[in-house]
């Protein structure tokens, strides 16, 4: 027995030396840097306007983001969004009670955030702050905040909170480091304000509310990335308040560093210590195996400050996500109607992740931005979080995440959440029109909310969208944002106020106040109608329905309707008991009938409650159809698709739907091939109105260049409807990158234009070289060709926007034929090349093909049967001539490494701003995007292309007038 014991004993040491070792000290111990007392707003004269001009924000949000091309290959769409719950977006929603545009600015973005007090409500924008009341009346204008607040300078990034528990308004401003301000009093008006800087603070800084400290993040490089500041000594005034510095160890991120520090987001504050501070990781990022979340945990001892502590990361695995927008540009969506693609904010914990303290649990809450579209295109999704710790001190875990879309395809994202007293979550967001959106340009960028109630289906909004208020333009620029904020009343603790930008006859920003907690005692209502579902129907279908409670009161023993077309009126009681925000089903003991083949009926449920206060939401319609018995066919054909890298044996999958209501099994399904059919049979059963995915065992031949049509459908015995069976597609096999092959001779030898004088006739694609033709802008310029036989139809494309695909619409000469009728012989001919109106200025790739005897195809990647590639750059406008270029002799210089790594190296003359790394493939894909700093002898990166698939790739580094490109092998 003692044995044991002792083995125990020994185990238990281990383990706390084992924790102990996974704490990292602070790293930085002084004080604040300096603090005045700036008196009250209204005591001031003379209050400075803020600046609302046109101006793009240089700050680090746009600056950097890093992933490894291939490294997370998508090959299903987010989990959340193929698998929604049948409560996502059921439950009605009230409509705002409070809009108003609060702030009007130019700033691009503008950094919206607000901070809603007992009596006020303080809204900040890049460059400014405006004050109102609870009824949204401005009791300021729009103030610059210095050196009204800030009398040290600075500009831009403020943020604004509320300390609940001190009944303090805090502001921060970037100026000298970064700036605090704490009001004085509660009155953000009248009181006046402590303001204290802190020198070490760069960019993006958050400042989150703790109950030992108010904690800072900042976007750094250097080691110190979270500061705290003594909290207590800041509300009193008091200089002598200490700052606390950590770094974040084990932290990986895309480049762009924005972990935050969780929020109190009522006056309910925990123990001191045990702060988390969260950020996501994601495993398309070098350094992560699998998606997660990293969650490190704060000690800070202000008697004490040099042992202050921050722990090692604990990882918290995540169902997988795509946080990657375009190989890390940040131009992601593509606005309706054209004009700029705007930020989708990735790799970003929005502003802000909260704090809960509940009887029997604590809560933290925060969302990103996630692609929820694994294939090429894109559609953005809010991916939240709920993490839960039994007390204070406890270890997190991830109670509930979703992923939210926006109905209608819309885009969703730039989100920001809380959670209210009674443990509701209300989110506010962005949303806007998608790929595939009805009417896209009615949905411009807008401002919206969505939520759940406590009790709901878990990893679920189950309120339907709500609009707060419409955009009528398109934001002008790829800045968004940079964040949103959502505040809670603490005069009620359950109205959600929630600011976002958008346009509305200008850039704007708009506040909207809507509340999800019940506002009524007795108020139900049908939320769906669960059975029957559209398929095989009777004279004497089952009818069940689910009930909501809204109001605040239990309900029970209330009628509950049912209704089929317009017809009568089957009321029965509803028996049991409904708490509070919480669901109860109900079946009928009466039957619908719906017995007629073919047809669509109408069910309407509601309920009536007497003394219902609110009944806009009681009821629910739902359309059915008693489909035909048998029905199935070919709705899609998914796999292959067109590309470079299709071979002989190509899986053909197809999309079978079984358009009847009938299961089906054993039935044939074919697919033709450019006229060779193979049929198979797929096994099943396959249930009525549902589809799935069949791979033939037969594989297709889609090898050699060209176009490929290929259809199929299915053949089912006494099909009700034939003309769903098929459906059909043309794959085209393309080759950006084919062998040179001068077996022909010289038939095309290119050519002659300003400076370029090349003899060679097997360029190849992809093969830019660093000669340069000179193009002015709007003019006409004349290009020489020289052909070793006649009858040669010349084309030539300028890549005008660097997308590295080449348009009908970036055609300068299309289809000038060379000595037409000649044969054997030389020509030489000068044709005009023209440079369309408002080709945009800089240096672009140009590629120019010929074919004999025809014209050159329209796909500028299709080989010719017999005539020449070429490519080249082509300087347009002339403001970097040859003799003023940025670029050293050298160039940009890739050196191939061992497992597809590449040395990417540059040199400029003169010239030392930032440049952008890109990466495409010959499809114009971009799968990488990199701003590169000089980091004092040039620019360098190194690439990891391993996880790619093999093929050749271009890589361009350069800015909007200038730029070098190379080609890469991945072998």
């Amino acid at each position: 027995m003692k044995t044991k014991i002792t083995l125990i004993l020994f185990f238990l040491v281990i383990v706390f030396q084992v924790q102990a070792q996974e704490k990292t000290n602070a790293t930085y111990v002084g004080t604040i840097g300096s603090m005045v007392h700036v008196p009250s707003i209204a005591s001031q004269t003379n209050l400075p306007p803020a600046r609302v001009k046109e101006q793009v924000m240089q700050d680090g949000r746009a600056s950097k983001n890093l992933i490894v091309p291939g490294k997370d290959p998508q090959i299903e769409d987010d989990y959340f969004k193929r698998n929604p719950d049948k409560m996502e977006q059921v439950l009605s929603g009230r409509a705002p009670t409070l809009v108003f545009d609060a702030a009007e600015s130019s700033s691009q973005p503008t950094d919206p955030s607000i901070g809603v007090g007992p009596n006020h409500a303080v809204v900040v924008f890049n460059t400014g702050f405006r004050i109102f009341d609870k009824s949204g009346n401005p009791l300021t204008g729009q103030i610059s905040p210095n050196p009204t607040i800030f009398p040290n300078g600075g500009c831009c990034d403020l943020t604004i909170s509320y300390d609940n528990a001190a009944d303090r308004f805090v502001m921060t401003f970037l100026g000298n480091g970064a700036q605090i301000a704490v009001s004085d009093g509660p009155d953000p008006v009248n009181d006046g304000w402590y303001v204290y800087t802190i020198p070490q603070i760069n960019d993006y800084q958050k400042l989150s509310v703790w109950s030992d400290g108010y904690y800072m993040t900042d976007n750094t490089t250097a080691t110190n990335r979270i500061y705290a500041m003594e909290r207590t000594k800041m509300i009193a005034g008091d200089p002598s308040a200490q700052i606390i510095g950590f770094p974040l160890p084990g932290i990986v991120t895309s480049g762009f560093y924005s972990p935050q520090a969780l929020n109190v987001s009522n006056n309910n504050l925990p123990a001191a210590g045990g702060l988390p501070i969260i950020y996501l990781q994601d495993d398309a990022w070098s350094g992560v195996s699998q998606d997660h979340i990293k969650i490190w945990t704060v000690d800070v001892n202000w008697a004490s400050p040099g042992s202050s502590t921050i722990s090692a990361p604990v990882e918290l695995t995540t169902t997988p996500f795509i946080s990657v927008f375009d190989g890390g540009s940040f131009s992601n969506l593509t606005q309706p109607g054209g004009g700029s693609d705007i930020d989708a904010l990735q790799a970003t914990i929005m502003n802000q992740a909260q704090f809960r303290k509940f009887s029997d649990h604590n809560s933290a809450l925060f969302n990103f931005v996630v692609d929820t579209d694994a294939s090429g295109g894109e559609l953005a999704g809010v991916r939240w979080f709920e993490l839960r710790q039994s007390a204070d001190g406890q270890p997190w875990s991830i109670y509930q995440e979703g992923t939210y879309t926006s109905p209608e395809g819309k885009h969703a994202w730039h989100a920001s959440m809380i959670m209210d007293v009674q443990g509701n979550i209300g989110m506010g967001y962005t949303a806007m029109a998608g790929p595939t959106t009805p009417n896209p340009n009615s949905k411009r960028v807008s401002s919206y909310y969505t939520g759940r109630y406590a009790n709901d289906p878990l990893n679920t909004m189950t309120i339907a969208e709500e609009l707060i208020a419409a955009g009528n333009q398109n934001i002008p620029s790829f800045r968004y944002g940079d964040y949103s904020k959502i505040d809670l009343d603490p005069a009620n603790d359950k109205q959600f106020w929630f600011i976002n930008e958008y346009m509305n006859n200008g850039r704007k920003d708009v506040v909207g106040v809507f509340q999800i907690a019940p506002n009524f005692n007795n108020d139900v209502g049908v939320v769906s109608i669960d059975s029957p579902i559209t398929g095989t129907l009777s004279n004497s279908e089952t009818v069940t329905v689910t009930i909501f409670n809204y109001g605040q009161n239990s309900a029970s023993n209330f009628p509950v309707t049912f209704q089929v077309d317009g017809g009568a009126v089957i009321s029965e009681n509803f028996t049991g008991t409904i708490a509070s925000a919480a669901t109860a089903q109900y079946t009928f003991t009466a039957t619908a009938n719906l017995g007629t083949v073919g047809q669509t009926y109408s069910i309407t449920s509601e309920t009536n409650l007497s003394g219902d206060q609110d009944t806009s939401n009681d009821g629910r319609t739902k359309m059915v159809t008693y489909l035909q018995p048998n029905d199935i066919g070919v709705s899609a054909i998914t796999a292959p698709v067109s590309g470079t890298d299709l071979t002989a044996a190509e899986n053909i999958v197809v999309t079978i739907n079984n358009f009847g209501g009938e299961p089906k099994s054993n039935f044939d399904v074919s697919y033709n091939l450019d006229g060779t059919i193979v049929t198979e049979v797929v096994a099943g059963p396959l249930a009525g109105n549902s589809s799935t995915s069949y791979t033939f065992t037969q594989t297709g031949d889609f090898s050699a260049l060209g176009t490929y049509n290929l259809s199929a459908y299915t053949s089912l015995p006494g099909d009700s409807d034939t003309s769903n069976d098929e459906t059909s597609v043309v794959i085209t096999k393309q080759n950006c990158q084919p062998t040179a092959d001068c077996t022909l001779g010289d038939g095309f030898r290119l050519f002659s234009v300003t400076d370029i004088n090349n003899p060679s006739a097997c360029e190849g694609y992809g093969d830019f070289t660093n000669l340069v033709a000179q193009m002015e802008v709007d003019s006409t310029n004349e290009l020489t060709v020289t052909t070793g036989y006649g009858n040669q139809y010349i084309v030539v494309w300028v890549d005008f926007n660097d997308d590295f695909v080449f348009t009908p619409n970036e055609k300068v000469v299309n289809n000038y034929v060379v000595a037409p009728g000649q044969g054997s012989g030389t020509y030489t001919e000068t044709m005009d090349l023209i440079i369309p109106a408002g080709a945009t200025e800089g240096q672009h790739l140009m590629r120019a093909k010929s074919n004999w005897n025809n014209p050159v195809p329209e796909d500028a990647c299709e080989e010719t049967t017999y005539g020449e590639t070429e490519d080249y750059t082509a300087q347009i406008g002339n403001l970097v001539g040859i003799d003023e270029n940025i670029f050293d002799e050298n160039g940009l210089t890739v050196l191939s490494l061992d497992n597809n790594n590449f040395d990417i190296t540059l040199k400029t003359v003169n010239y030392s701003g930032a440049l952008n790394l890109s990466v495409h493939n010959t499809l114009g894909q971009r799968l990488l995007f990199k701003k590169l700093e000089n980091d004092g002898n040039g620019y360098s990166y190194k690439l990891d292309m391993s996880y790619v698939a093999k093929g050749i790739y271009l890589i361009r580094v350069g800015n909007k007038k200038d730029g070098r490109v190379k080609r890469i092998i991945v072998k």
